[in-house]
């Protein structure tokens, strides 16, 4: 995506719906399970929002670097040679992610629940067992000094920037947090019920959740690869970026339903 649309409406849209994918990328997911985890038995309230931190310490970043490289772009352009260096670098991490998450179901017990797999959590240590709001938001924040949440800062700061108005800057990461805060909530709050349950209904759902959200790692870096080699893909793509983030949502959303639509049609047959 090289430029976002001008239009005020389908402005906010496209900068939500992108924050909203941005929570489900799976180191995401892998760092919220790992926080809510360790608080759920001893802090059950704060395993709760684990998510919620995460997303505002991450977004804290986002908006702050939005809002400093909108005024350092005045006087800089990015050489040629990073986008070949990005798109590579976002594949490469997907895939991992995708084949990691996949094993991950593959080698989990069908009666546990599967724990999704990440990468920037691995250089984190300890700092993952965090038990305190201000350090869940503070692994939030690390975790937006990555080369992917940068580049899609660097986005919101070359559009204000060329459209002279230096607040739209902060006003897009805002809006981008706000998209990430409603998946990474909502993924603390599912994650601590899940918890709680421990029951075939959970196992069942986090393991078509952990599917799910392999296959879709792997599909965004196959395509991500394909637009970068292939100008054919890349042009029949040109102006989509709003349509497939929201394909992406209502499929990660399909399979959370059908997830649980499943465990409770077992869980009935056993009963």
């Amino acid at each position: 995506m090289d430029q976002l649309p001008q239009d005020g409406f389908s402005l906010i849209l496209l900068v939500f719906v992108l924050g909203i994918k941005h929570g489900l990328d799976a180191d995401h997911l892998a760092a919220i399970d790992g926080m809510t985890r360790y608080n759920a038995p001893v802090n059950p309230a704060l395993s709760r929002y684990c998510g919620v931190l995460f997303s505002l310490g991450h977004g804290a970043v986002v908006v702050a670097v939005a809002t400093i490289a909108c005024w350092v772009a005045k006087a800089w352009t990015a050489p040629d040679w990073m986008e070949g260096l990005g798109v590579f670098t976002s594949v490469f991490f997907l895939s991992l992610l995708g084949c990691l998450n996949l094993l991950a179901v593959i080698r989990t017990p069908a009666s546990q629940i599967v724990q999704p797999v990440g990468v920037k959590g691995q250089f984190l240590g300890s700092l993952q067992r965090a038990g305190r709001p201000s350090l869940v938001a503070v692994v939030g924040a690390l975790f937006a000094l990555s080369f992917d949440t940068m580049s899609q800062t660097a986005l919101f700061a070359l559009s204000a920037q060329r459209e002279g108005e230096i607040w739209r800057a902060p006003a897009m990461g805002g809006i981008f947090m706000l998209g990430m805060l409603a998946t990474d909530g909502f993924n603390g709050f599912w994650i601590s019920r899940m918890l709680r349950q421990a029951d075939k209904t959970a196992a069942i759902a986090s393991r078509i959740m952990g599917i799910t959200v392999a296959c879709l790692s792997l599909s965004v870096a196959f395509l991500g690869a394909a637009k970068y080699f292939s100008p054919k893909v890349d042009a029949w793509l040109d102006g989509y970026e709003l349509q497939t983030s929201v394909a992406v949502i209502v499929i990660v959303c399909a399979a959370l339903a059908a997830g649980l639509l499943l465990s409770f049609r077992r869980v009935g047959k056993t009963v």
